[in-house]
Formats: C-alpha cells, structure tokens, sequence
C-alpha cells in the first residue's frame, strides 16, 4: 500500500498545521465556558452542580486535547516523509482552470476550488498512468461538498468526477477508516484496537477528593496527638487565650476552640466511616499511615503513631 501526495496538499498541511493546534484547544474551551454560563443562569438547581462537575472534569482535560492534537501532527507529517509526494505540472494546472471555467465541480459552489481541482486533475492522472496490471487506487476526501453527490449518497463522487471512478480499480472515500477496512480488513481491526486505545486520565474532581481525603487524614491524626498531650497534661484548656503566646510547644488551647475540633473529628468519624487503631507512642514522635489506594498512602511524623485505614 502506497500514499500518493499532491504537493499541493502538503504546502497547505505545513501553512495550517500551527492554526489546527491552536484551535483544537481554543475553540472547545471557548465552548465549555458558553456551557458553563448558561448552566450557572438556566440549570435546574438541583442539577446544576453535577452538570458544572461533569463540565469541569471536561475542563481539566483540555491541555491534553492539544497533546493529541501535535501527536496526530507527527503521524501525518511521518506519513507524508515516507509518501509519494506529486508535483504539480502545468497541464494538470490548466485542467484544473478549465474546470471552473466549465462551471464542473468542484466550481460548482460559487467558491475558488482551483486547489481541489488541482488534486482531482492530479489524481486522475495517477490513474490513467499506464501501471502493473492489478494496481488499485483510492481517493479519500472528507470534503463531501465539493467532491460527493449533490442529491445522492455522499459515499458516490459528483458526477463531474465519476469518470475518474469504478467499481474495483479506482474507488471513492469519505472517511480513511471505510478505505482501510476495505483495502485491508484484517489489519484494519488489530491497526484500531492499537490506535483507539488511550489511558484515561483521573477526573479533576477524582484528584480533588483525593487530596480533600489526604488533608483530613492528616489533620484528624494530628487531632489524635494533640488530645493525647491534653489527657497527659501537657497541653491545657482555657477559657481564653492570652497573648503573646511564650511556649508554642504547650501552648494552651481555648475552650470553645477545642469544642469545635472535637465535632469536627466526630463528623470525620461519622462521614468518612474509618477504622482507627492506636498502635503504641514513641517518646520522640511516630507516623500516620493512611490506607488511601488512590494515592498510594503518605506519611506524617508528629507525636503518636495511628493507622487510619479506609473499609467502606
């Protein structure tokens, strides 16, 4: 299998490849914020904050659209290096101009189509060159409005092109994928499962949890100590703080303050649903580890050693 290039193609790939990029990007963010304006002014209440969840999620994965984007950039460009690149003669030039002279497609939209014509000029070319018995060729376009049938199938070339078309030796395409699937149907598939498949990244509002988690582990282990340091009576309670504070290591604690952090960590029980083992004290501190499979555990040295480990 060969790919056959018109230059006039490849000129335009390299002028546009840098706008391409930069749209892929833009123009769906521009789009997901309309979204998210509309959602924030028109969505039923009730859904709205899973609707802007969803879009924010979508939000996230923006920079790797673009990533996607320069990676399909490469594939082309490789493709192009290794293809059989057609320069473009005059007589495929003045061919091409009687065609809009002629009003035939692809001039027959009111439009300056002289470089799609150059590429059918091109093409028919190609397959009127005197070759090995056997060799077939294919065009795919994804340009349906210039080179398909005005009022049949946009699978069937426009009648201003079909010449250039038959049943076995020279077909028509509007999608790359219905070309290879024909051409090669075995490859085809196992060439699909190979190119389709990506890695899906964690949502936003998945790594945002995530750390929500990680942060209130740590805090409610260091809640643990500090309770530990007031039953020893290390630390104190009172009824109002006094400043400046002279010893930050036992600095007192105010009343309504530690009533606070006490509903704080009962809520932290009650939501969060964890087991908490009190494995011993070290005289010079110990070490949280938190059984959290979604970032793979942490750790934090400040006082007793707990281990807090997630059963839901």
């Amino acid at each position: 299998m060969e790919l056959i290039v018109p230059r006039t193609v490849v000129d335009e790939f390299g002028r546009n490849k840098a706008r391409v990029i930069d749209e892929s990007c833009r123009s769906l963010s521009g789009t997901l914020k309309r979204a998210k304006e509309a959602v924030e002014k028109f969505a039923d209440a009730s859904k709205k904050r899973m609707v802007l969840r969803q879009l924010n999620d979508v939000d996230h994965r923006l920079p790797m659209l673009g990533g996607a984007a320069v990676g399909t950039i490469d594939r082309i460009e490789q493709l192009f290096a290794r293809a059989s690149v057609i320069e473009i003669s005059d007589t495929v030039k003045l061919r091409a101009a009687q065609r809009g002279i002629d009003k035939r497609a692809p001039f027959h939209r009111q439009r300056n189509g002289i470089d799609d014509a150059i590429l059918i000029e091109v093409y028919a070319d190609v397959v009127g060159a005197k070759l090995t018995a056997g060799t077939r060729f294919a065009l795919v376009t994804h340009n349906t409005k210039d080179f398909s049938h005005p009022n049949a199938s946009d699978k069937l070339p426009h009648p201003d092109i079909a010449a250039n078309f038959s049943q076995r030796r020279s077909r028509y395409f509007i999608t790359l994928g219905e070309a290879l699937r024909r051409v090669k149907p075995t490859e085809f598939a196992d060439l699909m499962i190979e190119q389709e498949w990506v890695e899906e990244p964690r949502r936003f509002t998945e790594i945002v949890e995530a750390i929500d988690e990680l942060c209130t582990k740590v805090w409610y282990n260091r809640h643990q100590v500090t309770r530990e340091k007031i039953e020893r009576g290390e630390i104190s309670i009172v009824e109002k703080e006094i400043f400046p504070i002279k010893d930050h290591l036992r600095r007192p604690i105010q009343r309504d303050v530690w009533e606070g952090a006490l509903k704080a960590a009962a809520r932290v029980e009650k939501n969060m649903a964890y087991r908490i083992l009190v494995l011993g004290m070290t005289s010079n501190g110990g070490c949280l580890m938190a059984n959290c499979p979604r970032y793979g555990g942490c750790s934090a040295k400040n006082g007793t050693c707990w281990i807090l480990e997630n059963y839901m």
